[in-house]
């Protein structure tokens, strides 16, 4: 039978309805009888003693809110009675030992990557187009369109035929219509990035926007790009070339470079485009995967979408996963800093040099303050899904997000744009919303993403292989389509996390090795949205 409830530490007054709950229910739980005061829905939190206003609430064993109004034992936890409060964070106080899991049976295993010079191996092997400025943006449109009819596998479209049926007055899918298909690369991937940026804000968004674009040519899943310039906009192509040759002084990879204000017209501008791409995208399919140790993987742990089992299924499961990772010398990146409210403290502790916790600290506090500034705050982050589905404040959520992190020290902090140098768990400076994060993440390294949800989000990256990870099997049979992995067993209580991370492992090296898509990638749910700090001038 299936616990109808569960307390993630041992040191919380809240516990989890596992299970819907009916209001006058009686549960056995820890030797103690608990009558459920109202209905409860699953993923809700129910009190485990009375709570007095004021009363802190703790969750996960940290301080994730307040009582704004008197709850019964048994009561269930809403917006209406609890508010946001998180613990007051020091300097580094304490050093957390760190017990590595047992990866002995993992430690000879590879996955097939591509090899780059630099040392990086890459989980894709792709060509990139993008423009320095969105002045560039139809161009680049003009070239996938291009490229994509030319190079790509084209299929019937369903969607496409219901509408062309409308269209001829008649029944859709009577008719088959296929369209010309063509695979003339087998080796290589074409992809291309538009986007807002380049001019029109302050100068240093023009210089982040570079050094994101300058990580994602270093990615190890690129094997080259095209980059378009308009020529009189603020990110200069002088201001990207430095970028790059600061994460990668001794670069080989090819990058082309256009500037339309010195070339003409479009024709003359997109016809020497596709010449020369299309010559070093036949030089770039001569590369071929090779077996390479599980090390060489960098890993973006993320969550959006999430619901109150997220912090106790699929988070977990990567934060366990991250863990193994780390111990075989992987890279895991841990994002979303709004989302790391409330567990500063035990982040600072693992962290393996004061100098490391004192830029943690400082990112943070100069983060929420630019919040606070605009009028809002890190409180105001859950959305109205997580608080529908149980997550009611920040610190809450929070607490569930940080563990995709696992236990593991942290060995560098990275500000948004700059690039991971370090294996081991790096904390990376970006917003909480799903696509900036996954957007930075990859720009910083990462060549495979793990990407926990409760409710559903299809997120993708133009480059990297986007592993959708779901909380609870409802979700999973709901949305199929989008999620690749269901740790739903861990809530029914048919599997541990460590078996779930197991699991999950088995799958990033089928999906690294190229054996298995991503849904994401199946679905070319290319999403690329730069974080801009600053204001538009």
């Amino acid at each position: 039978m299936q616990k109808q409830l569960i307390k993630v530490h041992p040191s919380d007054n809240v516990a989890v309805a596992l299970v819907n709950l009916k209001a006058a229910d009686v549960i056995l739980f820890e030797n103690q009888e608990i009558t459920v005061i109202s209905d409860v829905k699953a993923k809700h939190k129910i009190a485990l003693t009375k709570f007095e206003i004021g009363d802190k609430i703790f969750m996960y064993g940290v301080l994730v809110g307040k009582a704004s109004a008197i709850i019964k034992k048994g009561g269930v936890l809403t917006t209406e009675n609890v508010k946001h409060q998180s613990a007051k964070v020091t300097q580094k106080t304490d050093s957390i030992p760190w017990e590595a899991p047992n990866v002995e049976k993992w430690k000879d295993k590879t996955f097939m990557g591509y090899h780059r010079e630099d040392g990086q191996v890459g989980t894709a092997n792709v060509w990139l187009f993008f423009p320095l400025v969105f002045c560039e943006n139809r161009n680049i449109e003009l070239l996938k369109d291009i490229f994509e009819k030319e190079l790509l596998t084209q299929k019937s479209n369903n969607h496409r035929d219901l509408l062309r049926s409308l269209v001829n007055n008649r029944t859709a899918n009577t008719e088959v219509i296929e369209e010309k298909t063509t695979n003339v690369f087998e080796n290589i991937d074409v992809k291309f990035i538009t986007h807002p940026g380049g001019c029109g804000g302050i100068r240093q968004d023009s210089e982040s926007l570079a050094r994101l674009l300058a990580g994602y040519v270093k990615n190890p899943n690129v094997a080259g790009a095209t980059v378009l310039s308009l020529g009189c906009q603020n990110l200069q192509i002088d201001i990207f070339n430095n970028a790059l040759k600061a994460i990668s002084p001794d670069n080989k990879k090819p990058v082309l470079m256009f500037e339309q204000q010195q070339m003409g017209t479009v024709d003359e501008m997109l016809s020497a485009i596709i010449k020369n791409s299309f010559e070093a995208i036949k030089e770039a399919n001569t590369i071929v995967r090779e077996p390479a140790p599980l090390s060489k993987l960098k890993v973006g742990l993320e969550c959006g979408g999430s619901d109150g089992f997220s912090g106790i299924s699929a988070n977990p499961t990567l934060g366990y996963t991250s863990d193994m990772l780390v111990a075989m010398g992987g890279t895991a990146i841990l994002s979303e800093f709004p989302e790391l409210c409330g567990v500063e403290q035990e982040l600072v502790n693992r962290c393996v040099t004061e100098k490391t916790a004192t830029k943690f600290l400082s990112l943070m506090k100069a983060f929420e303050k630019s919040v606070v500034d605009a009028g809002s705050g890190f409180d105001m982050n859950p959305s109205p899904g997580n608080i529908k589905d149980g997550l009611i404040t920040d610190a809450m959520k929070s607490a569930g997000a940080a563990k995709k992190g696992g236990t593991s020290p942290v060995v560098d902090v990275l500000d948004y744009g700059e690039y991971v140098t370090k294996s081991g768990l790096n904390l990376l400076c970006t917003p909480g919303n799903d696509v900036e994060s996954t957007t930075a993440m990859v720009g910083s390294g990462a060549n495979i993403v793990l990407f926990t949800t409760g409710l559903g989000t299809p997120t993708g990256n133009p480059i990297t292989p986007v592993i959708k990870v779901s909380s609870n099997s409802e979700l999973a049979q709901k949305m199929n389509d989008i999620i690749d992995v269901d740790t739903g067993p861990i809530i029914r209580g048919e599997k541990t996390i460590e078996e779930m991370a197991e699991t999950m492992l088995t799958y990033i090296i089928d999906v690294a090795s190229g054996t298995t898509k991503s849904k994401a990638s199946i679905l070319n749910q290319d999403d690329f949205i730069p974080w801009k700090r600053g204001v538009s001038l």
